[in-house]
């Protein structure tokens, strides 16, 4: 059974999901047969299987602020169930603002058949919320032990076969899981971005016990919900994106203390320059072609000795000949047999494309920097 627990903040969160709901809940869970495809490591046939499951099962949000309920609705608009719980009464508030914020934006890029914000309905328990869910979508404030108690919750509650995803922007699974007895194995962090409507990566991050079926469970259904995912079986803090995002932050935070730019300038200096370019190509491709027709080995056999000139406060890597190598041997890989004319050619289309966009829609970091 629940009973409540008020974490700071004046923050009701739930606690001691009863061992014995999942017993009663089992009966709702998928047919050992069925079960055992799906959770296999997804052959072809198999994901064709596991598309059709989650595309008739509903997914549960637990936690509704600004993440829960961007997911709540991105569920929706891809034609998905969602069960929702807060223990903020006002959680439901939140949510209608966010879909009539977000729904136009949704509707811009396509909705899916059936999509509809009535897919999101509210229950007044957790316990009610997780069940018959294959998929549990944990969007709690960002503290651990909170975190640590309702996934320990979640993990009891859950229905045998669902797979519960943290929405955590930082926090290890091999730290948020030291509560789950019952099969933390299923337990995986899924990170969106903000807006989590619109933005497509998510990154799923496997702890050292998480089940590698579990993995491609989860990945199988994030594609087949239209998010981008990119896979970690390795535990590293702040995960990929955020870690490249805090580099940044931080030396934006150097410059803006000693007086060296302004914020306008900082967010005018990517905006206008680097980010346009990174939409498209990303950090390392973007310094692929930096190097002209020699590409990323020219690129570092040129400008490697600048990785010791002053440009940041943060220590750069000593560049090996095994990291150099590596850098050189990704970008060719990630190329896929295009040339540096064609990729730049598709960068410039790209390029124009963003620009024209930004000039019609008057959206950007203000050019008076």
């Amino acid at each position: 059974m629940l009973a409540w627990l008020w974490i700071g903040d004046g923050e009701p969160w739930v606690h001691g999901i009863g061992r014995a709901e999942k017993f009663r809940r089992r009966r709702g869970g998928l047919p050992p047969g069925a079960r055992f495809v799906i959770e296999s490591a997804l052959t072809e046939s198999s994901h064709a299987i596991a598309e059709s499951h989650w595309a008739h099962e509903p997914v549960a949000c637990i936690g509704m602020g600004v993440i829960g309920c961007g997911w709540a609705c991105y569920f929706a608009s891809r034609g998905i169930n969602v069960r929702a719980w807060d223990p903020d009464p006002q959680a439901a508030g939140l949510f209608q603002r966010t879909v009539a914020q977000a729904w136009p934006a949704m509707e811009a890029m396509g909705l899916a058949p059936g999509a509809s914000p009535d897919r999101v309905v509210f229950f007044d328990s957790a316990t009610e919320a997780v069940e018959g869910a294959s998929l549990v979508q944990e969007s709690a404030p960002e503290r651990l032990e909170l975190k640590q108690d309702l996934l320990a919750d979640l993990d009891r509650g859950s229905d045998p076969g669902a797979v519960i995803a943290s929405s955590t922007s930082g926090y290890l699974i091999s730290e948020l899981t030291t509560r789950c007895t019952l099969a933390p194995e299923r337990v995986l962090v899924a990170h969106p971005f903000n807006p989590v409507y619109l933005l497509p990566l998510v990154e799923l991050v496997a702890g050292p016990g998480t089940s590698r079926s579990v993995m491609d469970r989860a990945a199988a259904f994030y594609s087949m919900a239209g998010k981008t995912v990119l896979r970690l079986d390795r535990e590293v803090d702040g995960f990929v994106a955020d870690r490249l995002q805090e580099a940044m932050w931080r030396e934006a935070l150097h410059m803006l203390a000693n007086g060296e730019a302004t914020v306008e300038q900082i967010d005018l200096s990517i905006t206008a320059g680097p980010g346009l370019r990174w939409a498209l190509m990303g950090p390392m491709l973007t310094f692929y072609l930096a190097g002209g027709e020699g590409g990323m080995a020219h690129m570092l056999d040129h400008f490697g000795p600048s990785l010791s000139a002053p440009w940041t406060r943060l220590e750069a890597p000593e560049l090996t000949p095994a990291l150099r190598d590596a850098a050189v041997a990704g970008c060719e890989e990630e190329a896929a047999g295009r040339s540096v004319a064609d990729l730049v050619r598709e960068r410039d289309r790209g390029l124009v494309a963003i620009l024209q966009a930004l000039q019609k829609t008057k959206v950007g970091t203000p050019r008076n920097g």
